[in-house]
């Protein structure tokens, strides 16, 4: 840790430190791994740029071998990392993502947002828009030229999913689509949020007890979020002074997926709760974890309760996907 350093002036612990001269340091998240094939899961996986004035970029997966006459469900994918840290290139997401890819045997668009301070929030969810728009070009007729997504991909079957800060951005996405000229042409199924990324000033349930987490997850925030609203900003807390109609939700189905022992799990459940009383016409899913912390399965990939909510997901995304004869 940096607090002892004289030479630092922000410590944003554990994941990075900003130098008076103005260098940032990544301490996690900083490492890469290159697509191409993967041996253990059979899915293939490559980079691509999607908005080549901003240099915003995605990995796209798909299983190997996918029949000429199936299209399969397209879920574009938001990483997590607090908005600061982590890329699609991330050996741990990279991992995860070939799993899921094999597991739900789905086509996945992981979406390299950038990230604080260099760019501070709304950048993320700005990009993570710009993202859903190309993949609508390729509805549209209107440039989108991938083959892997207009070979492969049903665009009657699109989901929105991620974890952390990435659950955060699919729920902002979902409600910005509703009354967008995008939702006119781009319909989105279902979200899979996994240990989203909520907060708020007034602590509830866990984080009145565990101080040092909540000051944790309040600097995390106030460092991304230039915001006089603080940890009460409506992109972090969707529930403060009615900011946020989650009945508005532009899907049929939404997952929420939680871990006990999660500093985040109580925020997740209560959007859980919101959702289900908003009058919100869908349908919403809890999964509670127990005995796990924040996104485990990133870190424990092989994990017995990683595999079961794999699984759950990929049983999510093929929800009423009628067989290929």
């Amino acid at each position: 840790m940096g607090f002892n350093n004289p030479d630092v002036s922000v410590d944003v612990f554990p994941y990075l430190r900003v130098y008076r001269d103005g260098t940032i340091e990544r301490i996690a998240g900083t490492e890469v791994v290159p697509a191409g094939h993967d041996s253990e899961t059979d899915v293939l996986s490559k980079d691509i740029v999607i908005v080549p004035g901003t240099g915003v970029s995605a990995r796209v997966y798909r299983p190997n071998f996918v029949r000429k006459e199936q299209k399969l469900p397209l879920v574009v994918y938001f990483h997590g990392g607090a908005f600061c840290i982590a890329t699609v290139a991330e050996p741990k997401y990279h991992t995860s993502l070939n799993k899921l890819v094999a597991e739900s045997n789905v086509v996945v668009l992981s979406v390299d947002y950038r990230l604080a301070p260099e760019h501070p929030l709304p950048v993320a969810y700005e990009d993570s828009w710009a993202a859903l728009q190309w993949v609508a070009s390729h509805v549209l007729g209107e440039g989108g030229q991938e083959n892997w997504l207009k070979d492969y991909v049903d665009f009657e079957q699109v989901f929105l999913a991620g974890d952390s800060a990435g659950a955060n951005i699919a729920h902002h996405l979902a409600l910005r689509i509703k009354d967008s000229d995008l939702g006119q042409h781009l319909k989105i199924l279902g979200i899979g949020m996994i240990h989203p990324y909520f907060w708020g000033i007034t602590p509830i349930e866990t984080e009145i007890t565990d101080r040092f987490r909540k000051e944790l997850v309040d600097n995390w925030w106030l460092f991304v979020c230039p915001s006089d609203k603080g940890c009460d900003d409506p992109l972090i807390n969707p529930f403060v002074d009615g900011a946020s109609d989650v009945a508005g939700l532009a899907c049929d189905r939404v997952l929420v997926i939680v871990a006990e022992k999660d500093i985040l799990r109580d925020r997740g459940k209560l959007y859980y709760e919101k959702l289900v009383k908003s009058g919100w016409q869908g349908t919403a899913e809890l999964m509670d974890i127990e005995g796990e912390d924040h996104v485990f399965h990133i870190f424990e990939p092989n994990s017995v309760k990683a595999k079961g909510m794999t699984k759950r997901l990929a049983s999510f995304f093929n929800k009423g996907k009628a067989p290929v004869l």
